[in-house]
């Protein structure tokens, strides 16, 4: 199984990241252009929060608020839980199933930004192994 290390080496997509200071609105444009379901929130290089789906739904449209007026970071999730990109994909589904998280930030050793990876990241990853490890079998078994 991939380390996330050799996972984020094989993502094509850019990064999309967003300011604290900007709107709620301006997020949710940048999630629309990626087609990404959470953002990373940079204050310059520095991880400060992540906002996601989740964050717009519960913290503007159930209370009423504007996203248009509204800052991310009022909204964001600021006690962010990261991995680092020696961190397996085993661990980071363990993580994701215990935390109910869809997103996960990996920050390199020096709390740099490496990436992000989503549960649909490591869902296609187990499944490719698996694939694999089938046909691997079904070699052995017919050879």
């Amino acid at each position: 199984m991939k380390t996330l290390k050799q996972l984020l080496a094989d993502k094509q997509r850019p990064l999309a990241v967003v300011a604290p200071g900007d709107t709620v609105f301006h997020a949710l444009s940048i999630m629309a252009v990626h087609d990404v379901g959470a953002l990373l929130v940079l204050e310059g290089e520095q991880l400060v929060g992540i906002f996601s789906e989740r964050d717009y739904a519960r913290k503007i449209i159930l209370q009423g608020k504007s996203s248009k007026e509204t800052l991310v970071r009022e909204i964001m999730s600021d006690r962010v839980i990261y991995v680092t990109p020696s961190t397996s994909v085993d661990q980071c589904m363990a993580l994701m199933t215990e935390k109910h998280f869809r997103h996960l930030p990996v920050l390199n050793d020096d709390n740099s930004v490496a990436g992000m990876i989503s549960i649909g990241d490591l869902v296609k990853e187990t499944i490719s192994s698996q694939e694999f490890l089938i046909s691997q079998l079904e070699r052995y078994i017919s050879g």
